[in-house]
């Protein structure tokens, strides 16, 4: 390039015709040959094809030089201008192939790669199925109903019916309007990523509709309609299918209790279960208070999870008022009435409550407990709301067991700020201790019972005491009548539930009345493998 320099100031280049190519010796020379065009002796001024010739020549002249190849740099702005667009080209193009190709190699790369992530890069860890490819028949939109277990089901069953239907599942929309008004969206509750990557091997799952869909969705045309309770698969494959296939969107507006506990393909039964204790996990701030909570307890010991289901929402529900006040009782039936879809309204407490329709009332727990065989200094974590009647109904447990805590008793105000007034994410909180605790019994055998007691079975039979109310409160009125001395009721507390341990068992079926039968999620035999010597558990080792 020096020498092609020095001929360039020397003014010696090549002029280039259709026929041949002959020195021009200067500018002088140049401007006779162009008698029409003078020129000043520039190289600027000189024609275009004179400059890429002389380019071109010194170019191949210097490819063999090997010392020359970094002073080969492009001298116009027009060779910059190509140079920084081509490489342009070149990197948009490399990243586009590898975007397009990034679910083949990222999780072979994650790996095998080293650790060298911090805990917030935990979600780039996790290594999810590949999709599902299937024919989509459409796209179906639900609203849970209920308290947080009773939504939790729900999701579970409509994940299982959108996989069975090959339908793409919108995320569920939750309950705002029930007794506890929570207004939590799905992601404040559960790990929204996960739940969607995890199961992408099963369902297509997406946060919103298409656009193609949004005026439909606001001008309410969408297709709405409550599932039939306690259905089987041939309803959703005869009714349900169709709707989606005609209108493209289905709303269902109920999910609580709409698949059947029983009779269903092997595969729908494992899909609940993977959907409940896998892929509704919960979001991460709700994990990180859980841990810690169960730190402080297990730092302690041992300690029982009791879910004293004891609350104002659950008594009027139910009509229960034994040992409240007449004012209590009167404030329980106006809420009863207060809310429609509480078909049940007169109720007899009394008669209820001998049927073993009613929540055990803390008086009562207490008295059990001690029968029991608990003793003074057990750690009890009340997993629970506020319980009706406060400090006055909750007095003899109190004094019967000293060591009882709740969640705003071990945690700081500042870790439970997020939480005020999210009580389905403070009840996720109790979820988690409940499932981790050393025993677990519920008051009532309500949603959350049975969804913590189906995941202790499925985590290994852990013990969990299912009482017998019905026999239980008969007891205790002998007992308090004194028709029975302590010795003779707490003996036969004990051998009434020796066998209620949470040991394996099968569900009881019932075909012609689904809503008496045992609940699936309080035990889901297809999905456990049922241990060699139940007979371990006993009152001596709880």
């Amino acid at each position: 390039m020096r020498r092609c320099r020095r001929n360039y100031e020397k003014g010696s280049f090549f002029f280039s015709s259709k026929h041949s190519l002959k020195p021009l010796r200067n500018c002088k020379s140049y401007a006779q040959s162009r008698a029409s065009n003078t020129h000043r002796c520039h190289w600027k001024a000189m024609p275009k094809f004179i400059w890429w010739e002389f380019e071109l020549r010194a170019f191949l002249s210097q490819m063999k030089t090997a010392d020359t190849i970094a002073s080969m740099l492009p001298r116009s702005r027009l060779h910059l201008w190509i140079i920084r667009a081509s490489t342009t080209v070149l990197f948009w193009t490399c990243i586009i192939q590898l975007t397009a190709l990034a679910e083949l190699w990222r999780p072979h790369l994650l790996h095998n790669w080293p650790f060298c992530m911090n805990q917030q890069d935990s979600f780039n860890q996790e290594i999810y199925p590949p999709k599902r490819i299937y024919q989509n028949n459409g796209y179906l939109m639900v609203s849970c109903n209920g308290g947080l277990n009773q939504m939790r089901a729900g999701i579970c069953d409509m994940v299982a019916i959108s996989k069975h239907l090959n339908v793409t599942l919108v995320i569920p929309k939750l309950d705002k309007s029930s007794f506890w008004a929570d207004p939590s969206e799905f992601g404040d509750i559960f790990d929204l990523n996960h739940f969607i990557l995890s199961l992408r091997d099963q369902v297509r799952i997406i946060r919103k509709l298409p656009p193609k869909f949004h005026e439909r969705l606001k001008d309410g045309r969408v297709m709405t309609k409550p599932p039939v309770s306690w259905s089987n698969v041939s309803y959703y494959e005869h009714k349900i299918l169709p709707l989606i296939k005609k209108y493209k969107v289905l709303h269902l507006s109920r999910t609580d209790s709409r698949l059947a506990n029983n009779g269903m393909p092997i595969e729908i039964q494992r899909l609940r279960c993977r959907v409940n204790y896998h892929a509704l996990r919960f979001a991460p701030q709700i994990e990180e208070l859980g841990s810690k909570l169960i730190k402080l307890l297990k730092r302690k010991g041992s300690f029982l999870a009791l879910h004293l289901r004891y609350e104002m929402d659950m008594l009027a529900f139910s009509g229960c008022t034994h040992g409240c006040i007449r004012e209590e009782e009167e404030e329980l039936t106006r809420m009863r009435y207060s809310y429609p879809w509480w078909k049940e309204k007169d109720i007899d407490s009394q008669q209820k409550r001998k049927d073993g329709l009613c929540p055990l009332t803390p008086e009562e727990t207490a008295v059990t407990l001690k029968a029991l065989g608990f003793r003074r200094d057990a750690q009890i974590y009340i997993a629970a709301g506020d319980i009706y009647g406060s400090q006055r109904r909750m007095a003899a447990l109190r004094s019967a067991f000293p060591n009882i805590v709740r969640k705003e008793m071990l945690l700081s105000n500042e870790d439970l700020k997020p939480f005020i007034n999210r009580s389905s994410q403070l009840a996720a909180i109790d979820y988690l201790v409940s499932v981790a605790s050393d025993v677990f019994i519920p008051t009532y055998e309500g949603n959350m019972a049975k969804v913590v007691q189906g995941h202790r079975r499925y985590l290994g039979f852990r013990k969990t005491l299912l009482l017998d109310r019905r026999q239980l409160v008969h007891l205790l009125d002998l007992y308090h009548a004194g028709k029975l001395n302590w010795d003779e009721f707490s003996k036969t507390v004990r051998d009434l539930h020796k066998d209620r341990l949470g040991s394996p068992e099968r569900r009881n079926v019932m075909p012609h009345r689904p809503k008496e039968e045992d609940n699936f999620y309080a035990n889901p035999q297809e999905c456990i493998p049922e241990l060699s010597s139940p007979s371990a558990m006993t009152f001596e080792n709880i």
